[in-house]
């Protein structure tokens, strides 16, 4: 989904947009471009596959934190056989092992516990 460019003063404005990651658990994650780039979405549509390129961005204001993720090109994916899709879908944990990577390991010791 896209939303219409804001101004946000009279020098900075920002647009934002919304994916949907698929899987067992649909994801909709929130992107916002700014200033030159408020365009990049204009030539996708609903339901287009696309693949988005962003930096994480934090800040504070007012004793509060905000994340953005800040889009700075947009692609048209490549179409993929509904098999592969899955496999190729992003991985927003990379370089975090899950308890599925831990090694199996018997331990022979005689204590109880």
């Amino acid at each position: 989904r896209k939303f219409e460019t804001e101004n946000k003063t009279a020098s900075f404005q920002a647009r934002e947009f919304v994916i949907e990651v698929g899987g067992t658990y649909p994801q909709f994650i929130k992107f916002q471009l700014t200033q030159d780039r408020c365009s990049l979405i204009d030539p996708y549509n609903e339901g287009d596959l696309i693949k988005v390129h962003f930096d994480l961005r934090g800040r504070e204001w007012n004793e509060k934190f905000f994340t953005n993720l800040n889009a700075w090109r947009v692609e048209q994916a490549a179409a993929a056989a509904p098999e592969a899709q899955e496999e190729d879908a992003p991985v927003f944990n990379d370089g975090f092992p899950s308890a599925s990577d831990e090694p199996t390991v018997e331990y022979n010791d005689d204590l109880p516990f």
